[in-house]
């Protein structure tokens, strides 16, 4: 195959669609209508020969193997802008829009409080932060990085290991005034807890303790569920009972006194959360910047 500009020009107009999700607001971004969208992706998969993108009247979605032909080209895009940041003589600059999918509670509490101080180290940068639960697909929906809790997700992507956090187990003062703190796991039976759904099986986190090589599982059972960790520091803090939060959340609360850590001796279950990225082959000077900060905030 023979290369034209004509390639890279459907490429461009392939990486638009993906980013905004229909051909109308792809053409809104690059200047172009509706039609002239389509008739591009049309000649590109005329040129590579298969069918990029299943279309119907309500949405647009990649095949199997229009996926895996972006995700092929997808961080070639990325060298090329920061090629021509390069030959403009900006060499190694940190620019452009950066588009980061992470997850809730790491955005609200760590994220978000902290990223001025990135902006403000790069000025000619943007972000753009989804707040998700889930990853989806960063590669289809054109997410430069992912950071999510939990054991590595299948992808075509570059995994890092960011920490390992503590599960521990908090009340409030008020809380522990009423109704005593617990002395062992099993103390915890028929106490007010405050469970937390697990969206991947729709029940509720079970309650484990390690300590040393012994590891225990506990029966914990309330009138509360909640769904996300704001709702359940929230509820620790109003004093309703006894929750499992992570330590990376927990610590301004248990440092002024808000929370109370119960049964320390038993807090050695931890929980990852890992950084998702392109290839460092192909990584832009936004991502390495990025990728650079997030350890450095997580260290």
């Amino acid at each position: 195959m023979t290369f034209d500009s004509r390639l890279l020009n459907g490429i461009g107009v392939l990486s638009a669609v993906v980013e905004a999700g229909s051909f109308v607001r792809a053409g809104e971004a690059l200047g172009l209508t509706q039609s002239a969208v389509s008739r591009a992706v049309a000649r590109l998969e005329e040129r590579v020969g298969l069918r990029i993108f299943n279309r119907n009247a309500r949405s647009i979605t990649l095949t199997d193997e229009g996926r895996l032909f972006y995700e092929r080209v997808a961080p070639h895009l990325s060298g090329i802008e920061e090629a021509a940041t390069d030959a403009a003589g900006s060499v190694g600059q940190v620019r452009g829009r950066l588009r980061l999918n992470v997850d809730g509670c790491f955005g609200h509490y760590v994220l978000l409080p902290t990223i001025q101080t990135f902006l403000s180290r790069h000025p000619d940068l943007a972000a753009e932060i989804h707040v998700r639960d889930r990853m989806g697909d960063l590669v289809a929906e054109n997410f430069d990085v992912g950071i999510h809790f939990g054991e590595p997700q299948m992808s075509s992507l570059t995994c890092r290991l960011l920490l390992r956090t503590r599960v521990l187990t908090c009340a409030s003062p008020a809380y522990l005034e009423r109704n005593g703190a617990p002395d062992t796991p099993s103390d915890l039976s028929g106490r007010e807890c405050i469970l937390m759904r697990d969206p991947a099986t729709g029940k509720h986190y079970d309650w484990d303790f390690i300590r040393g090589g012994e590891h225990v599982s506990a029966k914990v059972s309330g009138r509360l569920t909640v769904t996300d960790t704001g709702g359940l520091l929230a509820a620790c803090l109003s004093g309703h009972g006894i929750g499992q939060p992570l330590e990376i959340y927990t610590r301004p609360f248990l440092a002024d006194g808000r929370l109370v850590q119960l049964l320390p001796d038993w807090a050695e279950e931890v929980f990852p959360l890992y950084v998702y990225h392109h290839s460092p082959k192909s990584m832009s000077a936004k991502v390495r910047a990025f990728l650079d900060f997030v350890t450095e905030i997580t260290s």
